[in-house]
């Protein structure tokens, strides 16, 4: 496929989320078609002129999704909630690929169960972890330092100063109710406001921290098989916000266990985006989208199959790599 033929539909295209995407999608891939779905294409306009070589169609999830009203597609990015599953369901059966950035760890079974029914030809990647899979990505580099992990603490502490828009409000409205989380071996769904946790940030200050039931959770189980695992969100102060900045979306990682020299140790590490949460979350679907486009180092095309953003993205420099976007990545901060 040569790349100026490929074409993105960008559902929720134009909002804080999608037009991020859209925007680094644009910087790296001059060629791509980008279509930029919504209920208001109106709102998208002035973007699509920006970007050039893009469109704004109108697209009413409510009332359905019929793929032919918009193709040719060879990549749908959902920068919006989809209750109906039409979207990535429409992908699979049409053999397209998929990226979702929304749900939450109980909310992916009906696709992994349609996966042993139906033969899925094309990537299709769940990115339902907080800021579409980085803080995983900079766990599992982090986690290749350790032989033996017993406990990894995550956190995102959104900034009041930081603008969202309905993705991450809807995302915090539905989360924070019971939370999965890894404690003692055992895996839980917990009620997130009696499991609140301290949480110390860069200043030494302390915020309350609730579990969320993001995809984080359940992925670095998966590669680092620690007892005890959560991912906590919480509101503070951020690193830009101190520094007189823009707000930053921070992140916390503490990994504890027993290191390749045989040290125990308590590894913390702050990821701070200095543009906020929504470009986070644009940059991490962005890297989804340049290894289902061959690019990131990819040496043949990717087959078809359900992906995570750690299974689709290589992680052996991502720490590097993120810096490259100008995201801030401090290792064992103490």
């Amino acid at each position: 496929m040569e790349l100026k033929k490929i074409h993105i539909l960008i559902v929720g295209g134009y909002g804080l989320v999608g037009s991020n995407i859209a925007r680094l999608l644009r910087a790296h891939y001059p060629y791509i078609e980008l279509i930029l779905a919504g209920r208001n294409p109106e709102n998208g306009e002035q973007l699509a002129k920006e970007l050039n070589n893009a469109k704004t169609v109108l697209l009413d999830l409510d009332k359905g999704f019929n793929l032919s009203n918009y193709a040719p597609v060879d990549l749908i990015i959902t920068a919006m909630e989809d209750h109906s599953n039409i979207l990535r369901e429409t992908a699979i059966s049409h053999g397209i690929a998929c990226i979702t950035v929304s749900e939450v760890a109980d909310q992916i079974a009906p696709t992994a169960f349609l996966s042993l029914h139906q033969k899925i030809t094309a990537p299709v990647v769940f990115a339902g972890h907080w800021q579409a899979g980085i803080l995983t990505l900079v766990t599992k580099q982090l986690a290749t330092r350790f032989k033996d992990i017993a406990r990894v603490t995550t956190a995102g502490i959104y900034d009041e100063r930081d603008p969202i828009g309905p993705l991450l409000e809807s995302q915090v409205d539905n989360f924070v109710d019971k939370a999965l989380m890894r404690k003692a071996g055992n895996w839980m769904f917990v009620k997130a406001k009696d499991n609140g946790r301290a949480i110390e940030l860069f200043d030494r200050t302390l915020v309350t921290g609730y579990p969320m039931s993001t995809l984080d959770v359940p992925s670095i189980a998966a590669f680092t098989d620690a007892s005890d695992i959560r991912f906590d969100f919480a509101t503070g102060k951020s690193v830009g916000t101190a520094k007189g900045m823009e707000a930053s979306h921070d992140m916390y990682i503490e990994i504890e266990g027993v290191l390749l020299s045989g040290e125990e140790k308590k590894l913390r590490t702050l990821v701070s985006g200095p543009k906020g949460n929504a470009h986070l979350t644009g940059v991490g679907v962005f890297l989804i989208a340049d290894a289902i486009l061959g690019a990131g180092g990819q040496s043949a095309p990717l087959n078809g199959g359900l992906y995570l953003p750690e299974t689709i993205i290589k992680t052996e420099n991502i720490i590097k790599r993120l810096t490259e976007f100008g995201i801030h990545i401090n290792e064992d901060i103490g």
